[in-house]
Order: C-alpha cells, then structure tokens, then sequence
C-alpha cells in the first residue's frame, strides 16, 4: 500500500483516544498555593527563620547551604514548567494549523477532481482552457 504526500497518516483509535485523553484540559494538574512561592517569599521565611534562631545553637552552614540548594532547584524547577508549558501551547498551535491545512487540501483536492469530472479531464488527457 503506498500512501501519497497529500494523504494525512491516519493515527489508529485507540492511540488518538490516549492522545486526546492527555491533551484534554481536565488532564492539566493545577498547581497548589506552595507551588507559586516566589523568590521573595523564601527570602522572607529565610530571614525569619534566622532572627528567630537560638543565639546559642545557630543553624549550620551546612543546612542553610541545603534549603539555598532546594530553592534553587525548586526555581528552576517552575522556570521548567512555564517553558513546558508554553512550548505545549505552541505544540497545540501547530498541530490545529496542520490539520486546518490538511482539511483545505482534502477540500481542494475534492474540488479538483470534482471540476475534472465535470470537464471529462482525465489524468491522461487533461482539460484544455
């Protein structure tokens, strides 16, 4: 069977079902109050945190070096997602132009061969204007 560059590739059912089912905005996980802590919120609780500390027995470098390194990876961690997030919008984007685009050809292929048909053209023997 040969498949020719105008015929879209067809996705079997049961995988353009899964497909649809991940796509679906209920699918998208909100995220939660904690998630969208910024930069100044840590610093707040960072500060906090340390005024409020016994001057006898301070926090160690070591455990503040370890909540500095859970921010950082917790920041880029967001930055992530918002890129994912916008390259999946874009991805979408895509994907509705492609099928727009592959419907107008399915229509003007349609129209093609209905004007053929209608002139007695053939791919033999084309019509003549």
């Amino acid at each position: 069977m040969t498949v020719s560059a105008t015929t879209p590739a067809t996705t079997p059912p049961s995988a353009q079902s899964a497909i649809d089912a991940l796509n679906a905005p209920g699918s998208i996980v909100r995220e939660s109050a904690a998630a969208r802590l910024d930069s100044t919120d840590f610093l707040r609780l960072m500060t906090a945190q340390l005024a409020n500390q016994d001057p006898m027995e301070p926090q160690s470098n070591d455990e503040m070096l370890a909540q500095l390194a859970q921010f950082s990876s917790l920041e880029n961690g967001t930055a992530s997602r918002a890129t994912l997030s916008e390259i999946s919008a874009k991805l979408d984007a895509l994907i509705e132009a492609q099928e727009r685009a592959a419907a107008a050809a399915a229509a003007a292929s349609e129209a093609a061969a209905a004007a053929a048909a209608a002139t007695g053209a053939t791919p033999e023997n084309p019509a003549t204007t």
